[in-house]
Parts: structure tokens; C-alpha cells; sequence
């Protein structure tokens, strides 16, 4: 088996207007389809970002709260690249987001970061 890429990331949120309106508007994600699945009762968002970065976005009733943060088994973190993390911190501090302090990545040398999303799945900006 020969891999790729990645396809796309799945998250599952709480408050699926509140998670839509960041990824789309804060994190500039473009939907792609929206479709609202009544035997689950359940909405599935695909989005997607430049470089063909795709995102799965589902709302479940009650889905159980993340275990720990961020070393819970399974999923870690979502890491996004950017070319100038200046740039990144200040648009979204903008947006009331509030980033950790930029680490130095000892393997690379290149500038990352932290936050959350609206429910607390650690995202991390990496400078390329």
C-alpha cells in the first residue's frame, strides 16, 4: 500500500453553529458540502482550506468531553502551517483568540504555537 496524504481530519464538536462559524470564519475553512443526517441526527460539514486541506466537522448529541488536554489517546492536535507566525498571532488575537508563547521546534529551528478551538481541541500553528 502506497499512501498519498492525508484525506481529511475528523472533529466532532458541541456546539456545532458556534465550531461552524470558527472554522469557517476565524480559520478560513470554505465549506464544500453541508448535509444534515436526520437517522443520526447529526450535521456533517466538509470544509476545506488552500492547499487542499480538508476538515470533517460532525455534531452528535452529548458527545463525551476530550479526556485531557493534550495528551489523551487518539488525536493530539491539529497542526497547521503558516508562512509568517507574527502574522498569525496578531489576526487571531484580533478575533479574541489568545495563542500560548511561541516555542522553537529543537529538531527544526521553526516557530510554533498553540490554541484551542471552541471546544479545547489544541490546534498548533507551525511557521514553515
Amino acid at each position: 500500500m502506497r499512501l498519498t496524504t492525508i484525506h481529511h481530519i475528523a472533529i466532532i464538536c458541541s456546539d456545532y453553529e458556534r465550531s461552524k462559524r470558527f472554522y469557517t470564519e476565524i480559520l478560513g475553512f470554505r465549506p464544500l458540502r453541508e448535509q444534515y443526517r436526520a437517522a443520526r441526527r447529526s450535521y456533517k460539514l466538509d470544509l476545506e482550506a488552500d492547499g487542499g486541506i480538508q476538515l470533517e466537522l460532525f455534531s452528535f448529541e452529548n458527545p463525551p468531553k476530550r479526556p485531557s488536554y493534550p495528551e489523551a489517546c487518539g488525536l493530539r492536535h491539529l497542526a497547521l502551517a503558516v508562512d509568517d507566525m507574527n502574522e498569525a498571532i496578531a489576526y487571531l488575537r484580533r478575533h479574541g483568540i489568545e495563542p500560548e508563547p511561541i516555542r522553537i521546534d529543537e529538531a527544526t529551528n521553526k516557530r510554533f504555537t498553540f490554541f484551542q478551538d471552541p471546544d479545547g481541541l489544541p490546534i498548533e500553528l507551525y511557521e514553515k
